[in-house]
């Protein structure tokens, strides 16, 4: 054990799970990119997943997974993901899990994805903007 620990540079344990993941990009107060993808694994520090599209290294990012599970075994719900983009290279992205909650989600499965605005995102990310404005001035003035 004491040798897995020595070459993992993860805090967290990540499990291995296969779920289908959209996901919306914010830069700039805006939604820059939208899309599809696969989880490869999770953790409650941070999820990697499959996907074609190239994320911008620190954009803030909502992922939307599937969850296996129901809730009281009718209702299908998805996890939630808000953070930030780790790596965004060619096929394997990864991000940090800053905030997450559950949701429920329609029972029919619709082709297309709609693109919601309902501006969750871009409240959270601003929320992180001034948390991490708030410390670099209290860091300059100690």
């Amino acid at each position: 054990m004491r040798l897995r620990r020595a070459t993992e540079r993860r805090s967290k344990l990540r499990f291995p799970m296969n779920r289908e993941v959209r996901y919306k990009v914010l830069d700039n107060d805006r939604i820059v990119d939208s899309g599809l993808g696969t989880t490869a694994n999770v953790s409650s520090g941070g999820i990697a997943f499959e996907s074609e599209a190239e994320l911008p290294t620190g954009s803030f990012v909502e992922l939307s997974i599937s969850w296996p599970a129901l809730l009281n075994q009718t209702c299908p719900m998805r996890l939630i993901v808000f953070g930030r983009v780790l790596r965004g290279g060619e096929s394997t992205k990864v991000c940090t899990v800053e905030k997450w909650e559950f949701r429920t989600q329609s029972r029919q499965v619709t082709a297309t994805m709609p693109l919601r605005i309902d501006g969750k995102l871009q409240r959270w990310a601003e929320y992180r903007r001034e948390v991490m404005l708030k410390a670099s001035a209290v860091g300059a003035s100690a």
